[in-house]
């Protein structure tokens, strides 16, 4: 499984990336692009400008405990060529070359570079395979480590309920 983690794809479908400030600050009820919630997860379709094709991604926010400036947006999108890329965008400011870290249910998945940084975030990106994918379908936490200092890493968990139903919808 951690190799799969490890092996990152470098497909740099970005398209999502600008709407991800809506995402975090627009509530679910609000947000005429939400077709969908799934535990903490929510169904997510725009057409973004300069496009006629609309694109939809499973996605949660985050943030860590006490500290409101460390957020991740974990995003789940599918791959042009088939299957599904995980997307994780952690603020500007944190250590690079530590990368991201996974644990599901305290089982250490592995750990991925960061591939690009935009104004709203750096970026991290995998592909997923069917043993990542039914953990995050059969997990409760999914645990994302990041590394505000060299020597701090911050866990923020994301709650797996409802990832199986929301992926399933997933046009």
């Amino acid at each position: 499984m951690a190799k799969i983690w490890l092996r990152g794809a470098f497909l740099v479908l970005l398209a999502l990336c600008p709407t991800l400030p809506s995402v975090a600050s627009n509530p679910p009820a609000q947000d005429p692009a939400i077709r969908g919630i799934y535990g903490e997860w929510a169904l997510r379709c725009d057409v973004q400008p300069g496009s006629t094709v609309e694109q939809c991604a499973l996605v949660q926010n985050v943030y860590a405990e006490g500290k409101p400036d460390l957020q991740l947006v974990v995003l789940v999108v599918k791959a042009p060529e088939g299957g599904y890329l995980l997307r994780v965008v952690a603020p500007l400011g944190i250590i690079l070359p530590a990368g991201l870290a996974l644990r599901i249910d305290s089982i250490d998945i592995g750990k991925t570079g960061f591939m690009r940084c935009l104004v709203n975030g750096c970026m991290a990106e995998v592909a997923m395979d069917e043993g990542l994918i039914g953990r995050f379908s059969t997990g409760s936490t999914a645990l994302f480590i990041i590394f505000p200092t060299p020597s701090e890493g911050t866990g923020l968990p994301i709650p797996l309920a409802g990832f199986a139903n929301g992926l399933a919808r997933l046009p």
